[in-house]
């Protein structure tokens, strides 16, 4: 799998280069050379179009990468990321053949990924390294991925969701302040106290106007539920509040088992729902986002107790179908155009995400798998 996955990282990154379609890339490797120059990391620049929206630390995991030719910096950008996802999906608990699945039904997904420069694919690593490290007690490492997460792109704080989980929640709580003092502090060590905190502020502002961007009716992002719901009804003023309100209700619900807890099956479900959850609740959400949300799937299918019934394994292909084959050529262009204008890539996980809350309410996940050495 390491291999397959990384002659996909090359093959992408090769192409993208070659076509000079690497803006992404561009936008990444400026985060290092304006931290160093201690220029305002959320401008626009004449280097590459758009703009950056990753935290200040960003600065320091990608400067191995900035200080390279673009070339060069692009296919080892790709690899490293890759390589992070696998470790994320090789940690978990389970046996090695659910975990080489997994990888599978990720890999279509992580490609459409890969040829954008995505980020999100280690991110989704480092999300699957925060729980799997929780789950081995191992608290400082899980608090350390939480942190760098969440000071990189917001949506590594979902690592937080499997707290109840630790088996030592004071080493957890400890961990996860140091490390987010450490890694907020890290990159002053090529720019300046003065300058990180105000890139901190500035972080803050450029979120909150790519948000208001996303709900555009035209935009490529906001896929998510708000967006179908945006999309499909013409509003655009349809606020995020009430859909993260009634998700995070939902979500929350299946903490009520506590004597469920103790269920690998469980935890996993915990897990996938998490994934699920942090990109079809996000406007921010595009089509190489949902590594994330499909690694998710992935591990909701993998979770089905033995014989999968007949509508889970459809659920499944409907999910593979719209959400990861869909920007491809598979589809004609007018379909895929319309996925795209009403959100509907993001659909069978919305209804999976349903599922998963539905199952982890009802389910005794004691008959549910799932032992390492399985």
């Amino acid at each position: 799998m390491f291999a397959i996955y990384l002659i996909l990282a090359i093959i992408a990154g090769y192409k993208q280069y070659h076509h000079h379609s690497y803006n992404n890339y561009l936008i990444f490797k400026y985060v290092y050379w304006h931290t160093t120059d201690l220029q305002n990391l959320y401008h626009n620049y004449p280097e590459y179009f758009d703009s950056n929206h990753y935290g200040p630390v960003f600065s320091i995991f990608i400067a191995p990468f900035a200080l390279l030719p673009d070339g060069f910096g692009c296919i080892l950008w790709n690899m490293a990321n890759v390589c992070i996802l696998l470790w994320g999906i090789y940690s978990l608990p389970i046996s090695i053949n659910k975990r080489t699945i997994i990888a599978w039904i990720c890999a279509h997904e992580t490609l459409t990924a890969l040829f954008s420069f995505q980020f999100n694919i280690a991110l989704t690593g480092i999300i699957l390294l925060s729980f799997a490290y929780l789950i081995k007690k191992k608290e400082i490492q899980s608090a350390f991925f939480i942190a760098f997460g969440t000071l990189v792109k917001l949506y590594g704080i979902v690592g937080l969701a499997f707290f109840f989980f630790s088996k030592n929640k004071l080493k957890f709580i400890l961990g996860c302040f140091i490390a987010f003092g450490v890694l907020f502090a890290l990159p002053m060590a090529i720019s300046s106290p003065a300058f990180v905190i105000q890139s901190y502020g500035d972080w803050y502002h450029s979120l909150a106007h790519k948000n208001d961007l996303n709900a555009s009716l035209t935009s490529f992002q906001d896929i998510s539920l708000m967006g179908i719901v945006r999309r499909v009804s013409g509003d655009v003023s349809i606020p995020n509040t009430p859909f993260l309100l009634g998700g995070l209700v939902l979500f929350g619900l299946p903490y009520l088992r506590i004597d469920q807890y103790k269920h690998l099956g469980f935890r996993l479900m915990l897990l996938a729902s998490t994934l699920i959850f942090t990109v079809i609740f996000s406007s921010g959400s595009e089509s190489p986002t949902y590594i994330i949300a499909f690694a998710g799937v992935a591990i909701w299918f993998i979770v089905q107790q033995k014989p999968k019934k007949g509508w889970i394994i459809a659920l499944f292909i409907f999910a593979f179908i719209i959400t990861s084959l869909s920007p491809t050529d598979i589809f004609p262009r007018p379909v895929k155009e319309f996925i795209r204008l009403y959100s509907l890539k993001a659909l069978p996980c919305v209804i999976i995400w349903l599922t998963i809350i539905y199952q982890m309410m009802k389910a005794d996940f004691e008959s549910y798998l799932i032992a390492e050495n399985e």
